[in-house]
């Protein structure tokens, strides 16, 4: 697979999709699904978990392309334990409000960067299959 990272990043960075939205679009034909619907799907996951600064939205989205792919809860939940860890690992936190230094003053990651990392985790995940 040609990694989409830079895609699902530059939808980002555009202004038109939230984290969440950057990630899932981006995979939306893996996933079978058209990108409007999944944009939909995905459209109130943005600014961590609906605006209440919760998991980083680009984990979201990587967690529902991950769920219509595998189809199976046992398997798609250790799909996304795999993203999460390596995604921590990486950045420090998988809470948006951390992620954005909300608290600290201190940001671990951008949002672009956030995407861009949690598509390579996600790609990583979908050559397994």
């Amino acid at each position: 697979m040609v990694s989409r990272k830079d895609e699902a990043a530059e939808r980002k960075r555009c202004g038109q999709y939230n984290c969440a939205q950057s990630v899932a679009c981006t995979y939306a034909d893996i996933a079978g699904v058209d990108d409007n619907v999944i944009g939909a799907a995905t459209s109130a996951f943005g600014t961590g978990m609906g605006t209440m600064t919760g998991t980083c939205g680009a984990l979201v989205g990587a967690g529902v392309v991950l769920g219509m792919v595998i189809n199976d809860r046992v398997a798609a939940r250790a799909a996304m334990k795999r993203v999460m860890v390596g995604f921590e690992q990486k950045n420090g936190a998988t809470v948006c409000r951390e992620l954005k230094g909300i608290g600290s003053g201190k940001p671990l990651r951008s949002c672009d960067g956030c995407v861009a990392d949690a598509a390579e985790l996600l790609e990583k995940e979908l050559e397994i299959l």
